[in-house]
């Protein structure tokens, strides 16, 4: 039986839960109704004003204001003026941490997946939990996880561009 996950799990650091969502269900209910779902194949954990990939790093702006919010709350952002990807915020309030959801099993890359479950800035603040346009279930599925650099995040110096706060589905390849 499919089980929604709760605020318990997303009140966690990121680098707890961005490894225990691999192999999670994003399901998504249209507009007309229909329900669609993609397993997460891999996530990104993003930590702090510390880590320079991090949207945080530059501190309190309007944009990263949910950052240091609730968990459990979307993140959905515009990236290159075209893709929209979709972080969910975890941890405590005031310490900005969020995990990306970078690809699914059916649907590589965070834009794909976004694009598919048809995901855009109208999520952007919404929650992840009590939610019937989305949520997240586990639904017992178990699976290897390795871990890798985070994908895209250059300008974050040599040491957090090459950070493995990266997890994917399956073994190393």
């Amino acid at each position: 039986m499919n089980r929604k996950l709760n605020e318990e799990f997303f009140h966690r650091d990121c680098l707890a839960v961005a490894p225990e969502l691999v192999g999670k269900v994003l399901v998504r209910r249209l507009d007309d109704g229909r329900v669609i779902r993609e397993r997460i194949a891999e996530t990104e954990a993003y930590r702090g004003e510390e880590d320079l990939a991090c949207h945080a790093s530059k501190g309190r702006t309007p944009r990263t204001e949910l950052l240091y919010g609730r968990s459990g709350m979307i993140y959905v952002y515009l990236c290159y003026g075209m893709h929209w990807l979709m972080n969910v915020i975890t941890g405590e309030e005031g310490f900005p941490q969020g995990v990306l959801l970078r690809a699914g099993t059916e649907h590589g890359g965070p834009a794909k997946m976004t694009k598919y479950l048809q995901i855009d800035g109208s999520f952007n603040g919404q929650r992840i939990v009590g939610n019937d346009r989305i949520w997240i279930e586990d639904d017992g599925f178990s699976t290897d996880i390795h871990t890798a650099a985070r994908v895209g995040v250059d300008y974050a110096g040599e040491y957090w561009k090459n950070i493995e706060w990266r997890f994917i589905m399956g073994g190393k390849g």
